[in-house]
């Protein structure tokens, strides 16, 4: 990751979401080599950590926001993500090359299709008030 440092990155996820629970609690069990903080999406703790972000589209995305400001989405959240882990940073490394961004766009679309069986629709509860 070039730029500005990344020591710890927030992961913001949805809690209704059987695949995105599941992930949450096999990010917390890997060794990290940057911390990660899980937290529901469009929860009261991340509108009041992060008021300037779009609250209804981290339901619909994963995000992870970095500690400096850094705001990643879709196949670069999973990687950071990846990259944070000790035992995955060389995996994320190569999956943020063009060799890797097929591999990624594919497990995108297959985490995505999955969540469509098994995740409640999006309807009223994301609608953010604001």
């Amino acid at each position: 990751m070039g730029g500005i440092p990344v020591t710890g990155l927030t992961v913001l996820y949805d809690a209704q979401c059987p695949l995105c629970v599941h992930l949450r609690h096999w990010l917390l069990r890997q060794p990290q080599l940057v911390p990660l903080q899980l937290v529901p999406a469009a929860s009261a703790e991340a509108m009041a950590r992060f008021p300037g972000i779009d609250h209804r589209a981290t339901l619909e995305e994963i995000t992870v926001i970095g500690d400096r400001g850094q705001i990643y989405r879709g196949p670069a959240a999973w990687i950071v993500c990846l990259w944070a882990l000790a035992g995955h940073r060389a995996k994320a490394n190569w999956l943020a090359t063009p060799a890797g961004a097929p591999f990624v766009r594919v497990a995108m679309l297959s985490a995505a299709k999955y969540r469509d069986v098994t995740a409640p629709p999006c309807g009223e509860r994301c609608e953010i008030p604001g």
